[in-house]
């Protein structure tokens, strides 16, 4: 049995309800978690409030560093400890769940040395004045956090917010929260004040929505789907609460004829069926130059019919999906090309011994999706790649900007002036020249424009969004 944490405590929830928690690779129940609500919420967001108020606020920017480092090194202690949470939890095989732990703890490396870096300005004005200004904490910020990468994007907000001076209440996915957990067990071991980190389980409408609500949250960060990004701006907006929205993609991996295939190839099949395809930033959309179209998806076929499928202990190329229900969504897209006439080019597959009651989705590459099909312009979250076929770049360009999602882009060509030409067009973002990082690394500021949301998290930049800019004007005569 899992409890909420709150004020360094395992706190069981007002309710008295729990949720079952799910193994994706047999469809079977292992552990429970709470089933919070809006009064375990306001618990959590009192408990954070007296801690900024009376810890937190007064530590020295030094001091939250310090103890972010610890944090760091206390998550590569139990760094295989981590890993088989977040592997039995989420799907994930070994390799990706490793993969996870080295970036949250690389997070909380990053933040810590940021905390006392965030500098102010003077501004030149009238004779007689000095202006200066500094950067200041929201307080109390709220952290809903997905499940397809519940470590990192949970070091991503909360490493961020807490080098900024503020402190978390986090409210993780009913389907993957183990591991967030934990690691808010080891920020209380390491010396974290009772209220820096809380975090509180249960389902979004209840949960997640009590969190964008309650009047005692100054800031939200909110990873996941458009829609519901809109709830959550829609309530925030009530009480004129800031948001930092990350809502998925549908990016484009662009291919030109000039292309290094060799280095290309094995990017694109890692952009698609990395964590089975439910990454925010997939590159989910193929567009190639016509010349080398038929070269290009021969390679690929021959790649992605090597691909294996199955348990996440296996630590095979993919695991499972996160839960029935995304499997049957990829299904459902899959239907449609079938109905569609899209053509298969080629699929892994899963292996013999994988349960049937597991959530399986063998990789999926298809050819001439048209532009405007639902394949080509809404996200799939699954290991499911969409080709189509370009003759000129300013078509490409048109192709790549061809949808309401901005989050990130690849672009694969030796010229050097079609580089930037294509940086510059594309509306996403980020772009990855002759690379495609998939988000990147904790240093690249992240973020999108159009659906794919707005403000920037990682690297240094996300610092700006967890702080308020004041002005101070001083008349010395």
């Amino acid at each position: 049995m899992q409890f909420h944490h709150i004020a360094n405590a395992a706190v069981p929830s007002l309710s008295g309800k729990t949720i079952a928690v799910i193994d994706p690779s047999d469809g079977q129940p292992y552990d429970e978690i709470q089933r919070g609500n809006a009064e375990d919420v306001d618990h959590a967001v009192q408990a954070a409030r007296l801690c900024y108020d009376n810890v937190w606020s007064k530590l020295a920017p030094l001091e939250r560093g310090r103890l972010l480092l610890k944090l760091s090194q206390a998550v590569l202690a139990h760094a295989d400890e981590l890993a088989a949470i977040e592997q039995r939890d989420c799907g994930k095989p070994t390799k990706q769940a490793r993969a996870d732990v080295q970036a949250l703890a690389r997070y909380f490396e990053f933040y810590a040395g940021a905390c006392d870096k965030l500098h102010g300005e003077t501004i030149p004005y009238t004779p007689g004045f000095s202006v200066l200004t500094w950067r200041e904490p929201h307080g109390v910020t709220g952290h809903i956090v997905p499940w397809n990468y519940p470590m990192q994007i949970f070091g991503r907000c909360v490493g961020g917010a807490l080098a900024a001076g503020n402190v978390c209440v986090v409210k993780p996915s009913e389907d993957a929260c183990l591991s967030v957990l934990r690691v808010a067990q080891l920020a209380s071991d390491v010396g974290f004040p009772a209220g820096a980190i809380n975090v509180v389980t249960g389902y979004g409408h209840e949960v997640g929505e009590a969190l964008a609500r309650n009047p005692g949250v100054q800031h939200i960060s909110f990873t996941g789907s458009p829609r519901v990004g809109t709830l959550i701006q829609q309530a925030a907006a009530e009480r004129h609460c800031p948001c930092t929205l990350e809502l998925g993609g549908k990016s484009p991996q662009i291919v030109f004829a000039d292309a290094d295939l060799d280095a290309a190839i094995p990017v694109i099949i890692n952009a698609i069926t990395q964590n089975s395809g439910q990454t925010c930033s997939a590159g989910s959309r193929l567009l190639v130059e016509r010349s080398i179209y038929e070269t290009l998806l021969a390679r690929l076929a021959s790649a992605f019919e090597a691909l294996r499928v199955g348990p996440a202990s296996q630590d095979l190329d993919l695991g499972p999906l996160i839960r029935q229900s995304q499997q049957q969504r990829v299904w459902d897209f899959l239907s449609d090309a079938h109905n569609d006439g899209i053509a298969v080019v080629a699929e892994g597959s899963i292996v013999d011994d994988a349960p049937d009651t597991g959530y399986y989705q063998a990789p999926t590459l298809l050819r001439d999706v048209p532009v405007q099909h639902r394949l080509a312009q809404d996200e799939v979250f699954g290991p499911v790649l969409s080709s189509m076929a370009f003759d000129t770049e300013e078509e490409a360009i048109a192709m790549a900007n061809a949808t309401d999602f901005g989050l990130v882009a690849g672009v694969w060509t030796r010229d050097g002036s079609r580089q930037f030409r294509m940086a510059r067009a594309i509306r996403s973002g980020q772009v990855f020249i002759n690379n495609y990082g998939a988000g990147g690394g904790v240093e690249l500021p992240f973020g999108g424009v159009k659906s794919s949301g707005h403000g920037r998290e990682k690297g240094f930049e996300a610092l700006y969004g967890f702080t308020v800019l004041k002005t101070v004007a001083i008349r010395h005569g």
